[in-house]
């Protein structure tokens, strides 16, 4: 934390194909479900599980999550650097020829020196409170909430309350309160976080729980390949910490982000759907309205989804 009540929060840039920097060949990322970096890149051991983290690809905002849990292994990595002063820092050039620029020295080359290193893998896993937000904030607006706006790094500080509130003016409140509700320093005082990774390490054991006593069956959809189904929560783990044994449903990814944002909720007296009014302009979710849910529910399931409807529905 950085002063001791806003939590620390990176901006993590992916590019994917659409990148210049030529010093390696880059990361294997999937923006809406986990992020790699190495040793190699600066601030590589400063991000920390329960971090929020906002996503971009130098143009525009992606997406809002909260780092679940992070992943190391060592591995061996291709490094490229300029023929000349046998620097990082050059640039692939898309329609000039020679290829390759130095933007140290200024040299031109199309072959560059090439040298292997052991490096650290990281992976960090956030797609549980992860949030497409794509075109929300642009990349200029989203350098201005940096620590350091001129800083040219992939991994920045970002300046989570003044984020927060560019976020709010723009309706994306529900995003925010998905962190918070997932951030381990919101809710517990600081050491908790050895906690959070205890209980993401058990969701694996709970997912497969869920298989076993529900089948291939989403909630509210019906059945679906076990692939897509997540195990979804009817209460936040993050408040709790354990994995009640009839605490959660088969929900596929989709509705399972709507029932976490109280889009879709249960009635506990009827067992049927309920759909909000933003959904209402979608027919494979407007179908759902009224329908009753496809799963066997015990009575604490039940009493789950109660709490659940007095938070979304009460008013």
């Amino acid at each position: 934390m950085s002063d001791g009540s806003a939590p620390a929060a990176w901006l993590l840039m992916t590019v994917g194909d659409n990148r210049q920097h030529g010093g390696n060949s880059g990361y294997d990322d999937q923006v809406d479900v986990y992020y790699t970096w190495d040793s190699t890149v600066p601030n590589h051991a400063n991000i920390k599980v329960g971090d929020p983290i906002a996503l971009w690809d130098k143009d525009r905002l992606l997406g809002l999550s909260v780092v679940e849990e992070i992943t190391s292994e060592v591995k061996e990595k291709l490094l490229f650097k300029c023929s000349r002063c046998g620097m990082a820092g050059i640039k692939a050039r898309k329609n000039k020829s020679p290829l390759y620029k130095c933007y140290k020295c200024g040299a031109e080359f199309d072959v560059p020196e090439s040298q292997t290193v052991t490096v650290t893998e990281y992976r960090s896993r956030h797609d549980a409170a992860w949030t497409s937000l794509e075109n929300l904030l642009p990349g200029a607006d989203l350098r201005g909430l940096c620590v350091a706006p001129k800083s040219q790094l992939s991994m920045r500080p970002l300046r989570w309350e003044a984020f927060s509130a560019a976020l709010a003016e723009k309706g994306a409140d529900r995003a925010i309160e998905r962190v918070d509700h997932r951030s381990p320093d919101f809710f517990f005082p600081q050491g908790h976080r050895l906690e959070i990774v205890r209980v993401r390490r058990g969701q694996r054991q709970f997912r497969e729980h869920l298989l076993a006593s529900q089948g291939e069956i989403c909630a509210f959809t019906g059945e679906a390949p076990s692939r897509v189904l997540e195990a979804g929560h009817l209460y936040s783990y993050a408040q709790l910490g354990v994995h009640h044994e009839h605490g959660g449903l088969l929900l596929r990814r989709d509705v399972h982000r709507l029932f976490d944002d109280g889009w879709l909720a249960v009635d506990p007296s009827t067992l049927r759907v309920d759909v909000a009014d933003p959904l209402e302009g979608y027919p494979q979710y407007a179908r759902l309205h009224d329908q009753r849910l496809r799963a066997e529910l015990h009575d604490s399931q039940v009493e789950w989804l109660g709490h659940h409807w007095a938070e979304h529905r009460a008013s």
